[in-house]
């Protein structure tokens, strides 16, 4: 159901609308303000421009399928986890020691600024001088201070690591002078300063009179900072790409953050294969240093047994028997290398236990599984150092990948031996099978027995010394051609339009803020005013009728005049006309009407002289009664000197009424009866049966008897003499009075304790002129042809 236009809703929200429409000035005054500050907030904040950048991380391009139930084994337990690489990688790139490296390359614990008079500016790229140190970097590193440079002449510097010290001059005390290249001592270590740009005094890049800042930090709290400040984040969480960022108020040096970053990443990535390399290239070394020796002692047995025995030439036996026991002596070779190589690979198991590790890969034994279990072993041994990195031993994936670690080496082990058996039967199988042949060359002598098993014993160490030496020109190649991790989809790219502080949201900002806060302050203020500000306010706490509202007038304009075209003027006759409306039953010839109020100052005794004066300029004949014998004000308003008044009328019965009668100068229709002398018993005094014969003497010679009480909030004094009124006119003060105060009022109209009561508001806000001209004196239109 809609809401109707006239409905108490509809109402209060147009009061709330032209409420704040009359406070259309205030609004624009803070609208105007919001937006000033948000000019001169973006005209010397410091703006932030965010970089970023996109990578991928590759995956491994060799994968072997053969031992999923090995890998089945090893995810399963409490402490099973299918590690994420992305995850990992993306821990990685934000270590701590990675950004530490970025910030020692880029001296990012070293900033300078260009110093205004109200902000200063980071300098980057090409700052104006270079700070150089002659102590280590570990000492640099631990630095935190700030230095201030003023910049003299070409030649010369005033230094100071105070900021609030001037330069003005070179004997200023503030500072020291140093000339450019000059060795300056300090508490952390010897420095120069050399200008980076020509000082020259002409030129309008140059930097003399100019003032610059270095801050020194620590390359820790560098660290800090640019750890809270880079962002890392995979695209979606089945995505291999990775997306890095970072804000920062110099645009390139953003750009150069991440390209450092992404750089030391991929040296981390590289080193790390190389270190496999590198122990596969020493297990190689140390065996080739073996084998060389077995096969040097070899050959030196069989050079002894070809010099004792004269075998300069043997015979050849049968075809048949020879080309067999050739075909088995190459299957004796074969099988005997691998033991050999499975005995290396054991040896070194033993003597390379712990978990950090690494095991040679692809040493030459013909079993596919020791080849996948090697790779599996090396790829956890540097996913744990490299999470060790940041972390400790008790890290559980740390002790998780430990577990793996120990049982892919308890496979190999098992494995090594489990092939080391087979083979082992089989060259028992071989021995045999040469036995008999042999034993078929009956013929064959023993000196050449003899020289055949040394020559075998040369053949096997020839043959492993040759592949070893093979297998180490692979792993040097390998070592020169190490892949890094990352590829750069995206390079590192700043925005040219600042991310923070962004224009249109400040301004947008600054215009809700500027229109929302006055609003709120407004409707604020008049929500919890307690105040009676307006006739509607008035009407609203209490139900007593309503005769009129007198303006606000500066305080020389307290009286009206009898030719009068004022605001206040025009109130006072709408109000003396509205008394006559309401007195129109009283049947007496004179009407007396009381004029009271809740508290003291709210106008009692401005209302009574100018509302009988307004009466008196409409020749009714008019007198004013001061009863407030408390605190009187009608003589200080008309300048009336009096040595008797209504108190020494009451209190002395010589006096006659006759007597106290005071006419008001100017003004013959207007009377006054003044207070006269202030009494120690006011009350009582006003219960007296002289005020009775006093009112019943003035109403026979007045048209009109104005009394001024006193505050019914404060005395009894107005209910005392209240019969005797015709009209109570309740002035209520505007931007005075509490609401809560007029309880009193509604109590006494309630009560009928106060005859015929009306209300009158008081110093109400100045309105607009009476229409037609009014509210200023008219005056005639002159013709379009007649001058001023």
């Amino acid at each position: 159901m809609s809401q109707n236009k006239n409905t108490p809703f509809a109402v209060d929200i147009r009061e709330r609308v032209e409420l704040f429409l009359s406070k259309w000035k205030f609004i624009l005054v803070c609208l105007v303000l919001a937006l000033i500050a948000a000019f001169l907030y973006l005209r010397y904040a410091t703006y932030q421009y965010q970089a970023t950048a996109t990578i991928k991380i590759k995956e491994d391009d060799q994968k072997n399928n053969s031992l999923k139930e090995i890998t089945a084994l090893q995810n399963f337990g409490p402490f099973s986890s299918n590690f994420n690489k992305v995850t990992d990688e993306i821990e990685i790139i934000r270590s701590r020691n990675l950004i530490k490296q970025v910030a020692d390359d880029l001296n990012l614990n070293i900033r300078y600024y260009n110093r205004g008079r109200i902000m200063e500016q980071e300098v980057f790229e090409n700052p104006p001088v270079r700070i150089n140190f002659f102590a280590s970097d570990s000492i640099i590193n631990t630095i935190d201070t700030t230095l201030y440079l003023s910049i003299q002449s070409p030649e010369k510097f005033m230094l100071t690591s105070e900021e609030n010290k001037g330069f003005m001059d070179m004997d200023n005390s503030n500072g020291t002078g140093y000339s450019f290249g000059d060795r300056i001592s300090s508490s952390f270590g010897d420095f120069i300063i050399t200008p980076n740009i020509v000082p020259s005094v002409n030129d309008e890049n140059s930097i003399v009179g100019k003032s610059i800042k270095i801050d020194l930090i620590t390359l820790e709290a560098a660290t800090e900072q640019y750890q809270e400040k880079i962002s890392v984040d995979a695209t979606n969480e089945t995505s291999n790409i990775v997306k890095l960022t970072v804000n920062e108020n110099i645009a390139p040096k953003a750009k150069l953050i991440l390209d450092k970053l992404i750089e030391k990443y991929n040296d981390d990535v590289v080193n790390d294969k190389q270190k496999i390399v590198e122990a596969t290239s020493e297990f190689i070394n140390n065996r080739l240093n073996i084998v060389s020796n077995e096969l040097e002692q070899v050959d030196y047995t069989a050079e002894t047994l070809q010099k004792n025995n004269r075998l300069t030439a043997l015979s050849s036996q049968s075809n048949i028997f020879l080309q067999s026991e050739k075909e088995n002596e190459a299957k004796l070779i074969a099988t005997s290398n691998q033991i050999q190589l499975i005995d290396y690979m054991k040896d070194h198991l033993s003597e390379n236990g712990d978990n950090s590790d690494l095991l040679p890969a692809d040493v030459g034994i013909a079993d596919n599984s020791v080849a996948q279990i090697t790779k599996s072993h090396n790829e956890l041994v540097l996913q744990r150092n490299r999470i060790l990195k940041n972390s400790s031993e008790k890290n559980p994936t740390v002790i998780n990948l430990n577990n793996q670690i120990s049982a892919l080496k308890a496979n190999l082990n098992q494995s090594l031996e489990n092939i080391k058996s087979a083979n082992e039967i089989t060259l028992n199988n071989l021995n045999r099978e040469d036995q008999r042949i042999r034993a078929q060359i009956y013929s064959a002598p023993t000196k050449e027995r003899k020289f055949r098993d040394i020559t075998r014993q040369q053949s096997i160490k020839e043959s492993l010394y040759l592949y070893l030496l093979q297998k180490r020109e692979e792993t040097a190649i390998t070592l020169g051609m190490s892949s890094p991790n990352a590829k750069i989809v995206d390079a590192a790219y700043a925005t040219t339009i600042p991310v923070s502080p962004k224009k249109p949201v400040v301004y947008l900002g600054a215009l809700l803020l500027g229109l929302i806060l006055p609003l709120t302050y407004i409707y604020l203020k008049d929500t919890l005013d307690t105040k009676i500000r307006t006739k509607k306010d008035l009407e609203a706490v209490v139900s007593v009728p309503f005769i009129g509202d007198i303006p606000r007038s500066p305080k020389k304009q307290r009286l009206i005049k009898k030719v009068d075209y004022s605001p206040k003027a025009e109130a006072f006759r709408i109000v003396r006309s509205n008394i006559d409306f309401l007195l129109k039953s009283v049947r007496t010839k004179s009407k007396v009407v009381f004029v009271t109020s809740t508290t003291s100052q709210e106008g009692k005794s401005h209302t009574s002289i100018n509302l009988a004066s307004s009466i008196s300029f409409s020749n009714k004949k008019t007198l004013i009664i001061e009863t407030d014998i408390r605190v009187p004000r009608v003589n200080e308003y008309l300048n009336v000197k009096s040595d008797k008044g209504l108190t020494d009328y009451i209190s002395d019965d010589s006096i006659k009424v006759e007597d106290i009668i005071t006419p008001v100068k100017g003004n013959d229709n207007l009377n006054i009866i003044p207070s006269g002398t202030i009494p120690p018993n006011p009350a009582e005094l006003l219960m007296s049966d002289r005020v009775d014969t006093l009112f019943q003497a003035v109403r026979k010679s007045y048209d009109y008897i104005i009394v001024d009480t006193a505050a019914v909030g404060l005395v009894t004094d107005t209910l005392l003499i209240s019969h005797h009124a015709d009209m109570v006119v309740y002035v209520v003060s505007a931007d005075n009075i509490d609401k809560r105060e007029l309880h009193i009022a509604q109590t006494m109209y309630d009560e009928k304790r106060l005859p015929n009561m009306v209300t009158l508001l008081n110093s109400a806000k100045k309105r607009r002129g009476y229409g037609y001209g009014y509210g200023a004196e008219p005056q005639k239109k002159k013709k379009w042809y007649q001058f001023s």
